[in-house]
């Protein structure tokens, strides 16, 4: 067994939920005049530019795979993306994957371009994608750093759920949950069950 001085715990973000059983908060109009729109593979070329990548590639196999993503432009310019998934999607970076059922939808790679941070675009495009029909609940990650993502995620309705941390020890690296709380079991137990299946973490 690892000694406690071997053991290094760090808290490396959180998972939100919306419930789309009431309103919308209100007021999250941009603060500039802005188009948003669902977007498909006739702006690939658009979307790569946005998101720093060399084509089109990566961006027409998630169209291909039944991703979808939103976005705006600002005077005719893609300023702001985000994609969603219904079924199931990669958390690369924390080594697993979500698991939705039918009625749910995760939020992922969302990004605004540096010139139009602070101008609430963010949770405009969040309002806006959360408008997709049939959908009940809704999930989203953030890192912990990432503060202007949590105040985004905050103003769109979302609350957090539980908070990933990983273990590490000289032989390993686990990734577990710890719960808000406030939060009701069964929220609970529907993220760790996204997320784990039945794997006891």
């Amino acid at each position: 067994m690892a000694q406690h001085s071997e053991i290094n715990t760090q808290h490396i973000g959180t998972f939100w939920m919306l419930k789309l059983d009431r309103p919308l908060p209100a007021g999250l109009e941009p603060r500039i005049p802005t188009n948003f729109m669902r977007i498909g593979s006739e702006i690939a070329e658009d979307l790569a530019q946005a998101m720093e990548l060399d084509g089109p590639t990566v961006i027409l196999q998630r169209f291909a795979a039944g991703r979808h993503c939103y976005a705006a432009r600002v005077a005719g310019q893609l300023v702001t993306y985000g994609w969603v998934t219904f079924d199931e999607e990669d958390i690369g970076e924390l080594g697993l994957s979500i698991r939705l059922k039918a009625g749910e939808a995760y939020i992922w790679d969302c990004a605004t371009l540096p010139a139009y941070r602070g101008l609430r675009l963010y949770p405009a495009l969040l309002t806006h994608m959360l408008h997709a029909q049939g959908i009940q609940r809704v999930w989203i990650g953030t890192d912990t750093d990432n503060l202007a993502s949590q105040i985004g995620i905050v103003a769109a309705g979302f609350q957090p759920v539980a908070d990933f941390l990983t273990i590490n020890t000289p032989s390993m690296r686990t990734v577990r949950l710890r719960g808000f709380s406030g939060v009701s079991t069964q929220d609970l137990e529907d993220v760790h069950h996204a997320l784990f299946g039945n794997r006891d973490h």
